[in-house]
């Protein structure tokens, strides 16, 4: 016999409905700016959130991961088990990750559960992700440096349907998390 309590419980307790933001984008897209600042707005209106970025979940969960397709894989599915427990438990989770392709969307999507998943394209132009380059890994990446990365040396296909499409090259910050706001906050009240 299951003696858990169930997932509408959860939500009830806590006046909101569980989703996984999933931002899916070029390194230097902006996917975790977007996420961190959604994160402090929705904090605002009382939701409770949860943000995974690639650089919080390759230091500890996936650290043993690298940046081969089976390794991709992995992380992005590790990371969509780790979401699906917070949604389960009625938490907000934005989860910023490059997820390069569409399979690999499409596996956090089916772990996490379509009506769960919400899908949002950080559209930004190569060009703009290696000015942006803080970490210097594109520039590591030309050099050779840095193989297999997404972009360089290995492609990222672009979202057949996302929820969402942001252009970060039209849109400041505040404007991008209106956007997403307005479309999803029906979803979580």
């Amino acid at each position: 016999m299951n003696n858990n309590i169930h997932r509408l419980e959860k939500e009830k307790l806590i006046n909101q409905k569980g989703v996984a933001i999933w931002f899916t984008g070029l390194s230097g897209s902006g996917k975790t700016t977007i996420g961190v600042a959604l994160e402090k707005e929705l904090y605002t209106r009382g939701l409770l959130t949860q943000l995974l970025d690639g650089d919080i979940i390759r230091e500890g969960i996936n650290r043993n991961l690298g940046f081969s397709d089976e390794d991709r894989k992995e992380n992005i599915r590790r990371i969509a088990e780790v979401t699906k427990l917070f949604v389960n438990c009625g938490v907000v989770t934005m989860c910023c990750f490059v997820s390069p392709t569409e399979e690999i969307r499409n596996v956090a999507k089916t772990i996490i559960g379509e009506k769960d998943f919400i899908e949002v394209f950080v559209n930004t132009s190569l060009e703009i992700c290696e000015q942006r380059d803080v970490k210097g890994l594109y520039a590591k990446a030309r050099r050779g440096e840095i193989k297999d990365f997404t972009g360089i040396g290995a492609p990222y296909e672009i979202p057949l349907h996302p929820f969402i499409e942001i252009k970060t090259n039209e849109m400041n910050v505040d404007e991008c998390v209106k956007m997403i706001i307005e479309k999803i906050i029906s979803r979580i009240k």
